[in-house]
């Protein structure tokens, strides 16, 4: 079996963490490929590296000396070496790199950060150095060049054997330098797992696996230990993510399994996520609820709209004019509503409105705002009937009104839309409601502070 473990800057950020992660390396052996992100906070107040090396390029840029922000990055490494007792000259090579960091391009100052995390990490685990550049190649306009990536990385396999692997960059073949967006060392790990033919995609993180709900708002909310893509996607979009979106992709191209686990607590069971996941008698209604507030409805009613061809369109022009992303759009027979973020209209509103006015000539044009979202995602959902009644008789139980209804096409999610004052509260009634007592009737009554683990 082959496996690929990514871990992120939380599990890299000092050698205490080090020594977290080669003792979950030398616990399996189908460990042979590791990712590592840069070295990231080792306490609330502190900083990730990667943001410190952004700030270097921000003092170079406005020709303010950056010297003593070079000194306190160094020190964070040789720190790590110190304790751990490392023969690479971490201090004589990142002098190197700061004797010249004016005349680099700002990804390369910032793929740094990554590289020196890597070669330390290379040496404790005892594991061959593969840079980045050397294996993941861009095209010149900054999209993957998969086919020379996966040529490559194969190649690599066979000559190095196993070997650790630093997120986040490539490089074009020219040998310039590229980033991948934040979190991208996410995306480098799923590249490797795809282009290897790894088992599992392992994403070791400082958490435990997706929660069932947002622990601000839900009090020990139970893990979700197996998710479906499409649920994760639909969780991740209101918010609830403990992975970056683009890494899904390459690995569910080719049905690679990913599991979150939690590098400060390895022994959970953490989150995995497939493409379908196993059905059994105790099987969760609900997967997971996510949400957010401040989002605003313009809701337009013209009598015989259903039969106007291009009047849904014409409308969505309208927003697509003033660069506004749409989020959901209810419909009746001769109304519907446009769902948009409060703040992408902030400036723009009442021109969308005098514009929806003025081409759509609409018996009435109502807006809403101070909107909560809800997504109650579950892919069992459709399978037992009367699930939206439950959930919408719940939530008029407590007195919440729902202002907004709609649902997926794949039909594993229900869209709700609330008063921002009732946003806390309906999702409590929903968890309490759906997962905190069904959890009781399977047997899996949460222990607290651990989400149900």
């Amino acid at each position: 079996m082959i496996k690929v473990a990514k871990f992120g800057g939380s599990s890299v950020a000092s050698a205490e963490q080090f020594r977290k992660v080669r003792s979950i390396v030398a616990s399996d052996p189908d460990r042979a490929f590791v990712v590592v992100s840069a070295a990231g906070k080792r306490f609330s107040a502190d900083n990730k590296l990667t943001d410190l090396l952004l700030l270097v390029n921000a003092h170079i840029e406005y020709h303010v000396d950056c010297s003593s922000l070079l000194k306190d990055i160094e020190e964070r490494f040789v720190q790590i070496a110190r304790e751990l007792g490392l023969k690479y000259p971490i201090a004589q090579k990142f002098e190197e790199f700061s004797s010249v960091v004016q005349s680099l391009s700002p990804e390369y100052v910032v793929s740094r950060g990554e590289w020196f995390t890597a070669q330390l990490m290379a040496e404790y685990l005892g594991k061959p150095f593969l840079d980045a550049a050397d294996v993941i190649v861009f095209h010149h306009d900054g999209t993957l060049d998969l086919e020379r990536t996966q040529m490559r990385l194969r190649e690599a396999v066979q000559r190095l054997g196993s070997f650790v692997l630093p997120g986040f960059y490539g490089a074009t073949v020219d040998g310039t330098i590229r980033l991948f967006q934040r979190g991208g060392g996410d995306i480098t790990g799923a590249i490797l797992a795809r282009c290897i033919d790894a088992n599992l995609y392992e994403n070791w993180t400082d958490v435990s696996g997706f929660l069932s709900a947002d622990p601000r708002v839900v009090k020990s909310p139970r893990t979700i230990h197996r998710i479906t893509f499409d649920e994760m996607r639909e969780l991740s979009y209101m918010g609830a993510s403990v992975l970056q979106e683009e890494a899904i992709f390459p690995v569910r191209e080719v049905g690679i399994p990913i599991q979150i686990k939690n590098t400060n607590q390895p022994e959970k069971r953490g989150t995995i996520i497939r493409e379908s996941a196993e059905e059994g008698a105790s099987e969760h209604l609900i997967t997971g609820i996510a949400g957010k507030k401040d989002f605003l409805a313009v809701h337009v009613q013209k009598a015989h709209m259903s039969t106007e061809v291009g009047f849904v369109r014409r409308a969505l022009s309208i927003f697509e004019r003033y660069y506004v992303s749409v989020e959901h759009i209810p419909t009746g027979v001769d109304s519907f509503g446009v769902v948009v973020s409060s703040a992408d209209v902030k400036d723009s509103i009442y021109s969308i409105v005098n514009d929806l006015r003025g081409e759509l000539k609409p018996d009435s044009i109502n807006v809403v705002d101070k909107l909560a979202l809800i997504s109650v995602v579950g892919r069992n959902m459709s399978r037992r009937a009367g699930t939206s009644g439950r959930v919408f008789g719940a939530l008029g139980e407590e007195g919440i009104n729902i202002r907004m209804i709609t649902q997926s096409s794949q039909e594993i999610s229900i869209i709700l839309g609330v008063n921002n004052e009732d946003f806390e509260r309906a999702i409590n009634v929903i968890y309490d409601r759906f997962v905190e007592n069904e959890m009781a009737i399977l047997g899996e009554g949460a222990t607290p502070g651990q989400g149900g683990e």
